[in-house]
C-alpha cells in the first residue's frame, strides 16, 4: 500500500501506523475543510495495524454518507517505518437538479392507481430545484414550484457549519400550499375526500433551524417554526371536528427537537450498523396555541450482515401526543407519509399514538452495471444492486376519538417478500407483495427505504 516496502517487527496486535499528514485530491466544488471534517482523521492519529484496512473503509463510507460524492478512495502512501500519509480521492457529484415534479396526491401508488383510478386529477405537476454544495459546505438549497392537486411553492436553505469547528449550523424553512380538495374525516378506516371549485385549504409554514454536531455519528437539531391553515367555511360546517371547535383559520407555533445518530454503512439504504432518531415536540406556544400538544417520537433500526450476501433488519417506529383529544388534523397515525405496515397501504389508522414493528431478511442475487452512452465519464456507469426479501411487521395504533374503525385500537400484523432494486442518487424502488391479517393480498410499488 506504500511506496516502499517496510519490514514490520511488532506483533500484529501492539503494531500501528501514525498519520503524518491527510491530502485530498479531486475536489473542485467541496472544500478540503469539510472533506477532513466528515473524514475525523488529522495528522498525528494513530492506527492499530490489524484494523487498518477496516478504519480505512469505515471512513470512505462515511465520505460516501454525505451525498457529496459518487466515488471516494482512501490510500496509504508514502509509509516509512511507523509514519505514512493519507491520500484521499474524490469523485464529485451534479449538485444543480432541475427536477420535474410527477407527485402523486395520495398516500401511494396502489391507492391512487386502484382506488382512485388512475386519476390525473390527483397528480401534481412542477419543478424541484436542486443546489447542493452551494458553497462547497454541504450547504443546500431547495425551491419548489407545484401545480395539480396542490398548488405550492417552498424554499429551503440549510447551511450545517457556520463556524470555524464545523459543528454549529442554521438553515431557513418557508412553504404555501393551497387545495380544492381536503381530506376531512376518515370512515372505516378509509379517508372521505371533500371538494369544491373554490380552493379550500391554505397552509403557511415560515421558520429557522439549528444544529450542532460535534461528534460524526450524532446530529441536534432545534426547529421553531409558525404554521397557519386556514380552511372554508364549508369544510367547519361538514366536520366541525377538523379543525376543532367549528375553527376555519388555527395559527400556532411549534417548537420541535430532533436528536440523530447513524453508524452504518450507508445511509440512504443500510446493510449493517444502526439508525436512530428521536423527537421531543411542543406545538402549541404562548398565545399561538391553537393547536396545542407535546408529541414525543422514536425510529430506530439494527442491520446485521448475517452471512454471504444476506441481511436482516428490525425496525421500531413509535409516537405519543398528549392530550388525547385533538383535532382530525392532528390525528393521523398509521397509514401516512412513511409510518404503515406493509400489506395494509389501502388503510388509514388515526390515533395519537402508535407503534409499527418491522423485520426484514434479504440477500442479493444480482449486482451489475450499465453503461450510458454519451454521458461524461463519471456518470457513465450506473450501478445496480438487487436484493430479494422476506418480511413480516406488526403495529397498533390508539385513538380515543376515531376508535371505530376495524383496525382501531387492535393488534395488527402483516407479512410478504419482494425485491428492493438499489441504484446511486439515493434511488431505491420496491416491489412487494404483501397478505395482511384480513386475508387481502397485493403487489405494491414504492420508492423509499421500507425501514
Amino acid at each position: 500500500m506504500g511506496q516502499e516496502p517496510v519490514t514490520i517487527t511488532k506483533s500484529l496486535d501492539s503494531a500501528y501506523l501514525v498519520i503524518r499528514q491527510v491530502t485530498v485530491q479531486g475536489n473542485k466544488r467541496t472544500r478540503t475543510n469539510v472533506i477532513l471534517r466528515e473524514l475525523g482523521l488529522a495528522p498525528g492519529d494513530t492506527i492499530r495495524l490489524r484494523s487498518l484496512s477496516t478504519e480505512l473503509e469505515a471512513r470512505r463510507k462515511q465520505l460516501i454518507n454525505t451525498s457529496l460524492f459518487l466515488n471516494v478512495s482512501v490510500n496509504v502512501m508514502n509509509w516509512q517505518a511507523d509514519y505514512a500519509d493519507i491520500v484521499i480521492t474524490v469523485s464529485e457529484r451534479w449538485y444543480t437538479f432541475p427536477i420535474p415534479i410527477f407527485r402523486l396526491a395520495d398516500r401511494n401508488f396502489n391507492q391512487w392507481w386502484v382506488e382512485q383510478r388512475r386519476s390525473l386529477n390527483r397528480v401534481n405537476l412542477g419543478v424541484r430545484l436542486f443546489q447542493d454544495n452551494l458553497t462547497g459546505r454541504n450547504d443546500e438549497v431547495r425551491a419548489e414550484f407545484q401545480l395539480g392537486y396542490t398548488q405550492r411553492v417552498a424554499l429551503n436553505y440549510d447551511l450545517p457549519y457556520i463556524d470555524k469547528a464545523f459543528r454549529h449550523g442554521v438553515g431557513l424553512i418557508f412553504s404555501y400550499s393551497r387545495n380544492r380538495e381536503i381530506n376531512d374525516s376518515t370512515a372505516d378506516n378509509k379517508q372521505h375526500f371533500f371538494r369544491q371549485d373554490k380552493f379550500l385549504r391554505q397552509v403557511y409554514t415560515a421558520g429557522l433551524s439549528y444544529s450542532y454536531r460535534k461528534a460524526i455519528n450524532t446530529r441536534h437539531q432545534v426547529f421553531l417554526t409558525f404554521n397557519a391553515e386556514k380552511v372554508g367555511d364549508s369544510v367547519a360546517i361538514h366536520n366541525p371536528a377538523y379543525l376543532g371547535h367549528g375553527r376555519t383559520e388555527v395559527r400556532y407555533l411549534n417548537l420541535m427537537y430532533r436528536l440523530s445518530y447513524t453508524k452504518a454503512d450507508s445511509w440512504t439504504y443500510p446493510t449493517k450498523g444502526v439508525l436512530l432518531q428521536a423527537e421531543a415536540e411542543k406545538m402549541g406556544i404562548g398565545p399561538l396555541n391553537d393547536i396545542d400538544h407535546v408529541r414525543l417520537r422514536l425510529r430506530i433500526a439494527r442491520y446485521w450482515h448475517l452471512f454471504y450476501k444476506t441481511y436482516g433488519s428490525v425496525g421500531l417506529r413509535t409516537q405519543a401526543k398528549l392530550p388525547a383529544d385533538q383535532p382530525y388534523l392532528d390525528q393521523k397515525a398509521m397509514g401516512y407519509q412513511e409510518d404503515y405496515l406493509r400489506g395494509l397501504e389501502y388503510f388509514v389508522v388515526d390515533g395519537t399514538s402508535f407503534f409499527i414493528v418491522r423485520s426484514t431478511m434479504k440477500r442479493e442475487v444480482m449486482n451489475f452495471k450499465v453503461h450510458v452512452p454519451l454521458a461524461p465519464a463519471k456518470f457513465s456507469s450506473v450501478p445496480f444492486r438487487v436484493m430479494l426479501k422476506v418480511y413480516t411487521d406488526a403495529g397498533y395504533s390508539y385513538s380515543r376519538q376515531y376508535g371505530h374503525g376495524m383496525l382501531n385500537n387492535r393488534f395488527l400484523y402483516t407479512g410478504g417478500l419482494g425485491m428492493d432494486i438499489v441504484s446511486f442518487y439515493d434511488s431505491c424502488l420496491r416491489v412487494e407483495y404483501s397478505i395482511n391479517q384480513l386475508g387481502q393480498k397485493g403487489l405494491f410499488l414504492h420508492t423509499k427505504l421500507d425501514m
